[in-house]
């Protein structure tokens, strides 16, 4: 039995201690015992043996955050996607805040609702219905939640301030400028994470298709962060009791290396390892059917990762997806799956791959080489590899006497056109090279969205707009695409891959992600649905 389940199961015979009478009165104390005793105990194996469901408030039931740099904004469809809130929508949220006269650890208060009536000027009127539910016994897992509670209030009392630089203090780096949607709630977001989050890696499972992946390819992200995880550096732990999340630690890439049948086009037996290791977990351990698997999370940048996801319902639907391939149209939901970016480290290493030249010795417009991989690079090579314009050079393959590297770095704007897939490598290339990426797609989430205002260092082109790239590009004002350029130096910290990670850098980031979308849900005992 695990703690887990003790709280809800106090035992019955504690009050039935037979009493010290004369003789005389035996039969009937005797009577009095088995009157009591029976119907108590089978109360207590039919509470105990009868199915619990798993409780998790749905997230349109949590205040929902995302970072703006105007506001607070609560969103109910889609957290971090930018969309608006209707002006007659109600969110019922459940919060829990903290006894003030007792520690943390001895008291929450549980259920306190607040509805939020968003009026046509988004000024919230809430209506405080509060009930105080004192709980002297907590599991580990109460105590996490309330923690996360304490947790969401600090950062949407951050998000109200619209400074563009965070107020908080930070020997390494303070957030600031229009690179981010709320400079101060991503800061204080990003302090409570490094104090508060844990992850459990699930031991089970062999490499190389387990705790493995790529370090030196286009898949490198995927290998790098499983990596780092094995290595038990940063926010990992060894008590599952004490994790906020649980790592499923399989490879799509290795999966697909070891298992996939290409004469057949067959990946079935992709789907039963997938399908198989969920059986494991969830029978060994209570964590993935106390949640449905909504505080679990795979890590893929293989372009079958969201098929390889499919295998398993609740795994597609209830838990966080960290994907490069973020496609909305292909079942990516922001509010629980997270963008990451694809980054092809042919050597693992970042060397020789940062800076450029300033903005006055870039000679290029723009700049794009890449295979026809795609409709969208179909028609961007379509319109423009045969013009053989100078402002816009398009190849599909370049000249052997020319770098590639040089090009990128001698450009203003890098086009970065969806390939199969929506996510491209050439994104973090040219933050890299400190050239503005031009976004070419359609329903790309790009990574981080959540915490970076793309707008402020990207531009996006939507695919119908490729015959006129070079007079959009053209429209970017000088002034302006300085402004960009630098908002590109300064957002690289972000997509940097290092050796051992620092704080900010592509890592954290990744893992900050998983940690907004872990505050996202309220995940309940057994016992108190």
């Amino acid at each position: 039995m695990t703690c887990l389940n003790k709280v809800a199961m106090a035992p019955p015979s504690s009050d039935h201690k037979r009493p010290h009478t004369p003789s005389s009165f035996c039969f009937s104390s005797l009577n009095l015992v088995w009157f009591l005793l029976v119907p108590s105990t089978v109360f207590f194996l039919v509470s105990t043996l009868a199915p619990h469901r798993p409780s998790i408030s749905p997230l349109s039931s949590l205040l929902q955050v995302s970072f703006s740099n105007n506001s607070l904004q609560l969103q109910g469809s889609s957290i971090f996607n930018g969309s608006s809130i209707d002006s007659s929508f109600q969110l019922e949220a459940e919060t829990d805040y903290f006894v003030s006269n007792m520690p943390f650890p001895d008291a929450i208060i549980e259920k306190h609702t607040i509805q939020l009536d968003m009026s046509k000027n988004n000024e919230s009127k809430p209506v405080v219905d509060v009930t105080l539910k004192i709980v002297k016994k907590n599991s580990k897992l109460e105590r996490n939640e309330a923690n996360l509670a304490r947790v969401r209030s600090s950062i949407k009392q951050a998000a109200l301030v619209r400074n563009l630089t965070s107020t908080h203090q930070d020997p390494d780096y303070v957030p600031h400028g229009p690179i981010y949607r709320n400079a101060n709630a991503f800061h204080m977001s990003y302090l409570e994470m490094e104090k508060v989050f844990k992850i459990y890696v699930y031991k089970e499972g062999e490499p190389p298709i387990f705790h493995n992946g790529p370090c030196r390819s286009i898949y490198s992200s995927e290998g790098r962060f499983i990596h780092e995880l094995e290595k038990g550096n940063f926010y990992t732990t060894k008590d599952p009791d004490e994790a906020l999340v649980y790592f499923l630690p399989f490879s799509v890439v290795m999966l697909v290396h070891y298992l996939y049948e290409p004469e057949t086009s067959n990946t079935d037996a992709i789907g039963r390892t997938v399908v198989d290791y969920i059986d494991v977990i969830s029978g060994k351990y209570p964590y993935w059917n106390r949640s449905l698997g909504a505080d679990h999370f795979m890590l893929s940048c293989h372009d079958w990762g969201p098929r390889t996801s499919s295998y398993v319902p609740h795994l597609f639907h209830k838990s966080i997806r960290v994907l490069c391939n973020a496609n909305t149209s292909e079942g990516f939901n922001p509010s629980k799956d997270a963008s990451f970016p694809e980054i092809n480290l042919l050597t693992g290493e970042v060397e020789g791959l940062l800076g450029g030249p300033s903005p006055s010795h870039r000679s290029i417009l723009a700049f794009f080489a890449g295979r026809l991989h795609g409709y969208i690079r179909y028609l961007l090579l379509n319109e423009w590899k045969d013009k053989r314009d100078p402002d816009v050079q398009v190849f599909d393959q370049l000249p052997k006497e020319v770098s590639y590297m040089s090009k990128l770095k001698n450009s203003r704007f890098c086009l970065c056109p969806s390939g199969y897939e929506v996510a491209s490598p050439r994104i973090v290339e040219a933050i890299y090279a400190e050239c503005v990426p031009v976004l070419i797609s359609d329903s790309y989430v790009p990574p981080f969205s959540d915490v970076l205002n793309w707008k402020s260092f990207s531009i996006q082109v939507a695919v119908k707009d490729i015959p006129n790239i070079k007079e959009i590009l053209m429209g970017v004002s000088q002034r302006q695409y300085l402004r960009m350029q630098r908002r590109v130096k300064q957002v690289q910290r972000h997509f940097v891959v290092n050796a051992t990670p620092k704080r900010y850098d592509v890592f954290h980031m990744i893992n900050h992600s998983i940690w907004l979308r872990r505050l996202n849900i309220h995940i309940r005992d057994f016992h108190q649905s």
